[in-house]
């Protein structure tokens, strides 16, 4: 039946505005078993990977999800803490945070719920559960900085997929990107202020995103320049002269080329050419998760270090920082412009 979600809907229930806030997601464990669940849905994704359905299928059950969860299951292990996913527990307090920010200038009936684009909580969880609440008027933000067809198209595919099975849908309005935000790059930049205000400036500055491949970018994906354009706002701030800082991108898989310049091979350059001391930065995750925790912090640091380099820091995700709550309670203020809670309209007028 198309309209599975129908049932328990009284009419006269108050309508209420929600926020669906949402990120990639995470293995529900560091197992191999967990990390194979978790990948099948994240790699079927055409979105991720534009490849012939077939061939795909033949490569992803052949080869990649017999080898791969079983190393990712041991990097996961890694990070994972007490509360669990370093992401998960990350992407709870941020959306805890912004429900109390929605409460003070909303009321207590709007609200917000977290969703995964991958793994748990499912989209379909989190939008049952604003159906259940009687949202009306919907606002989905994937925590994406800069837009990418993996990403953040991706979450809008997920999310009106579920939505198709809706009876009654909400009002709806959807954040496509926040790369330019002046609070989003105040937050950053404020982020690195910080780490330098404790240990001091170091020699170079790198702004570490994660790759997709070159092919995407010219088939227009716009993401390569939101990247450079996030990163030059930044040093706009900061003041850096060009010969102190770089974009680079991280994570490539596969053959493909990828966006470059890669950030292990210029930590390695940067290491060998004498360069004594780094400070990475990941301005494209809004949480640090394996991809910072692993990869950047650990991975990376290696790299530099067997290099030659000396002195390597990783400056944290924005995570549950009150400036990244705050970005985001404006981007929320800024997009529900003329919904009845911002007007002061009522609903029933």
């Amino acid at each position: 039946m198309k309209y599975k979600n129908v049932p328990s809907f009284e009419h006269g229930t108050p309508e209420s505005l929600g926020v669906l806030l949402l990120n990639l997601g995470t293995p529900d464990a560091p197992t191999p078993t967990a990390v194979r669940r978790y990948l099948s849905e994240f790699l079927k994704d055409p979105r991720v990977v534009e490849i012939s359905r077939p061939l795909w299928w033949l490569i992803l059950h052949g080869v990649i999800l017999r080898v791969r969860p079983s190393r990712s299951a041991r990097a996961y292990q890694a990070v994972w803490t007490e509360r669990g996913s370093p992401l998960l527990d990350v992407a709870r307090r941020q959306a805890a945070g912004l429900q109390e920010r929605m409460a003070q200038r909303f009321g207590k009936s709007a609200r917000v719920e977290l969703g995964m684009r991958y793994g748990n909580p499912s989209v379909a969880e989190a939008l049952g559960r604003m159906k259940e609440a009687n949202v009306r008027r919907l606002l989905v933000l994937p925590l994406y900085p800069q837009y990418s067809g993996t990403t953040t198209a991706s979450v809008f595919d997920a999310v009106t997929d579920e939505l198709s099975t809706w009876r009654w849908l909400p009002e709806l309005r959807f954040i496509n990107h926040y790369h330019d935000n002046l609070d989003y790059i105040n937050a950053v930049t404020g982020s690195i202020r910080r780490a330098w205000a404790e240990r001091g400036e170091p020699e170079r500055l790198l702004f570490s995103f994660h790759g997709i491949p070159k092919r995407y970018f010219m088939a227009g994906d716009p993401y390569h320049c939101h990247c450079h354009k996030t990163a030059r706002l930044v040093v706009d701030q900061l003041g850096l002269p060009e010969d102190r800082w770089m974009v680079s991108f991280q994570s490539r898989v596969g053959r493909d080329e990828w966006l470059q310049p890669y950030t292990d091979e210029t930590l390695r350059l940067w290491g060998s050419d004498g360069v004594k001391s780094v400070d990475v930065i990941s301005p494209g995750f809004s949480a640090d998760c394996l991809e910072t925790l692993e990869e950047i912090d650990v991975e990376n640091r290696g790299y530099f270090l067997e290099a030659g380099g000396e002195n390597y820091h990783f400056i944290p995700c924005l995570n549950d920082d009150p400036d990244h709550i705050d970005m985001m309670m404006g981007l929320v203020e800024q997009h529900t412009a003329g919904w009845p809670e911002m007007t002061g309209v009522p609903d029933n007028w």
